[in-house]
């Protein structure tokens, strides 16, 4: 069962990349792009990552992705439709993903086994962020609202 899932979400992660990176429309480029990180956010639940699954269903597709989309609808124009395939972008997701296979094929597996780590849990990750790296974890905080408080204000429009 895990074999045929890998294999699925492998396809359906590869099409909406490559969709991302070559449609012409910015909504659907953005859509695909999400569902480009719904299939990464699964491949972490098969390997055991729920946490990060879930940081990246909620950060990424919840916030970044949905920002996105947003920003696209805030600040369209009036443009023509698609010209065809994007053929630039198409080219550079290929290349990347031959550069990442070289690397991949080329690096030498280790063969020392990992020593037996305890599981880490939320709560674990929790306490970490409110005690050791909360100066951090607020700085990150007032840095996205302060993007956000920029952004609104150069797609106000003035009203006359």
């Amino acid at each position: 069962m895990n074999s045929a899932a890998l294999i699925i979400i492998a396809i359906v992660t590869l099409a909406a990349a490559l969709a991302a990176a070559t449609l012409r429309k910015l909504m659907h480029a953005a859509l695909s792009f999400a569902v480009a990180l719904v299939g990464i956010a699964a491949f972490f639940f098969l390997l055991g990552a729920e946490f990060v699954g879930l940081a990246l269903v909620f950060i990424y597709i919840g916030a970044v992705a949905v920002l996105i989309v947003f920003t696209i609808l805030l600040t369209r124009r009036d443009v023509g439709e698609g010209r065809g395939f994007n053929w630039g972008g198409a080219i550079i997701a290929v290349a990347v993903f031959g550069g990442l296979t070289w690397s991949i094929l080329k690096t030498q597996s280790l063969a020392i086994v990992a020593p037996r780590m305890p599981a880490l849990t939320v709560k674990q990750i929790g306490v970490a962020l409110m005690t050791t790296y909360v100066w951090p974890l607020q700085c990150v905080g007032l840095l996205l609202t302060a993007a956000l408080i920029g952004a609104l204000i150069l797609v106000m429009e003035e009203k006359r």
